[in-house]
């Protein structure tokens, strides 16, 4: 079972919108965020640094987006942050963009009612994983009723570290809708920790942990939880919004390659040059010392002698626009 906000990810279409780095979970030795993330006041619409409310809904329109997911460090530690930027996005997407927010504290009945009238649609729970197994009859069981009773869907998002049935419990007896399984992982922030509690990486991975798909094993028959691999983090969820990101912001002349960036020619000849050969307007745009046009057809301006250099260039489609490659041509 997937849930809305899984499904839209797959496609590309959330916005990760990061509200706050620091977390009281401070010995959560898996704890993935790198020193840019890790306790900072900084907010990220995905990549974006965010200075303006007018930032966050510049990048939901850039990549079209179709939801966002709310995230930290601790997103309930900064509640009325978190709940004015879920209100914003309702204000200008609608009821339709679906909000979906992680946390790793229980926050309490009058953090939910907030949250839900703000317009949050969906929360996730991370329980401290030295807490797996002992949920019942605690404040964890009961704020997934409250949080149900205020009108949001209650869920779990756990890394798979290890299969826990009552996970399972929680679902079928009712007050939990699924639970998200990440593969176990690490990262730049957490290697070491990793390391030192005795995890490897699986071979031939770049971040999956040995072993952490074993969990499927114990949990991923159940309809209603789904595992989410490194693999399909990477090469699916990323790739897809950058796809969708590029064929939202590319020019006519700029194409869109399998990984979601954009290709295009640079040449140094005067603008004028380009009106003398004919080049319609459409095929090239004029910049402050270069002109940017499509890459086949630069190629074939050098190849007649119409030009004398020039560079094919992709590059990503965020605003910072980071060149991947540069390839020069003459």
């Amino acid at each position: 079972m997937i849930s809305k906000g899984c499904e839209q990810c797959a496609k590309g279409g959330k916005m990760v919108l990061f509200v706050y780095g620091y977390c009281d979970q401070r010995d959560c030795f898996y704890c993935p965020l790198g020193e840019n993330r890790k306790n900072v006041t900084q907010v990220y619409a995905n990549e974006r640094e965010v200075e303006s409310d007018q930032d966050i809904l510049d990048e939901a329109h850039r990549m079209d987006a179709l939801g966002s997911s709310i995230t930290g460090g601790e997103p309930q530690e900064v509640l009325e942050r978190t709940c004015r930027y879920i209100d914003l996005l309702k204000e200008e997407f609608g009821a339709d963009h679906h909000t979906h927010l992680y946390t790793g504290i229980t926050g309490g009945r009058e953090n939910m009612r907030r949250l839900a009238e703000a317009g949050l649609d969906e929360i996730r729970f991370h329980p401290p994983f030295e807490q797996w197994g002992e949920l019942h009859g605690t404040e964890w069981e009961e704020i997934l009723y409250i949080a149900r009773e205020e009108g949001l869907t209650p869920a779990f998002e756990i890394p798979g570290i290890r299969a826990e049935e009552e996970f399972i419990e929680l679902i079928d007896n009712g007050p939990a809708e699924f639970c998200n399984i990440n593969e176990f992982e690490m990262s730049q922030g957490n290697f070491r920790r990793m390391q030192e509690e005795g995890y490897e990486l699986k071979e031939g991975h770049m971040s999956a942990v040995e072993g952490s798909h074993e969990i499927l094993d114990a949990m991923g028959d159940h309809p209603k939880v789904y595992f989410c691999t490194s693999v399909f983090k990477d090469a699916a969820q990323h790739r897809n919004r950058l796809k969708r990101m590029a064929q939202n912001i590319r020019r006519p002349f700029d194409e869109v390659t399998d990984d979601g960036t954009l290709v295009y020619g640079k040449s140094w000849a005067p603008a004028e040059r380009f009106e003398e050969l004919g080049v319609p307007v459409e095929y090239y745009s004029i910049k402050n010392g270069h002109v940017e046009l499509a890459w086949w057809l630069l190629e074939e301006m050098l190849a007649d002698g119409d030009l004398e250099r020039g560079e094919i260039v992709e590059q990503y489609p965020t605003v910072e626009g980071t060149v991947v490659e540069r390839t020069p041509l003459a």
